[in-house]
């Protein structure tokens, strides 16, 4: 089992902890995490996108000109994709673009960002994470005294406002919920802070 430091906020160190294999301690695995955010990436697409079919764009209801004699190549409408302002041919239409990655695989892909934070020495374990009252310069102090920098991101166990606004101005830095984990923030953020009643749930649902 990897073992890990465990800090309290003034960034201390009080004890340490020793994280399950079966999350924290698999081999990475890359393919599952590609895919997985694909899927995320996709998921999150609106899908709004929309243009305009020669049946719907305004005018064209008469033929241009007659069909010969005129020297001009012949036209039924000036509402076809080769006028200018005519319709749009095959263009996108509103779809959804969702689809399902399996279970077990969304799994697999948290545990494989989970584990190579161990790797790289990017997470950061707190005994508690608790600010008395909404200020930024609080959340501030506590990462540059456990020596955090860059993009950040806090998952905590269950809502906590007086963190989430403390945290929600300092640039780089996000605080989602454990229920709320996903590997598109995994990903996008370089260090993991977690408090250890995060790190006890995540070895409940994940085990």
């Amino acid at each position: 089992m990897p073992k890990i430091d465990v800090y309290d906020m003034k960034g201390k160190k009080v004890s340490d902890v020793e994280l399950a294999d079966s999350i924290f301690g698999i081999e990475p695995n890359k393919e599952i995490v590609h895919s997985v955010l694909v899927n995320y990436l996709a998921n999150q697409r609106q899908g709004t996108q929309s243009t305009k079919t020669r049946a719907e764009v305004s005018g064209g209801g008469k033929k241009p000109w007659r069909q010969k004699g005129t020297g001009r190549a012949r036209q039924g409408s000036i509402r076809a994709p080769q006028w200018i302002k005519g319709g749009i041919a095959l263009g996108p239409k509103p779809r959804s673009y969702r689809y399902a990655v399996n279970k077990k695989e969304r799994r697999l892909a948290i545990k494989s960002i989970l584990s190579s934070k161990v790797l790289e020495k990017e997470l950061t374990v707190l005994d508690k994470l608790e600010v008395k009252e909404i200020k930024t310069k609080t959340m501030v102090k506590v990462l540059a005294d456990l020596k955090v920098e860059g993009k950040t991101l806090i998952i905590l166990p269950e809502k906590n406002d007086n963190v989430f606004m403390s945290a929600r101005n300092i640039e780089g830095v996000k605080t989602i919920l454990l229920n709320n984990i996903n590997v598109f923030d995994l990903l996008k953020y370089t260090n993991l802070i977690l408090p250890l009643d995060t790190v006890k749930k995540l070895e409940e649902v994940y085990a």
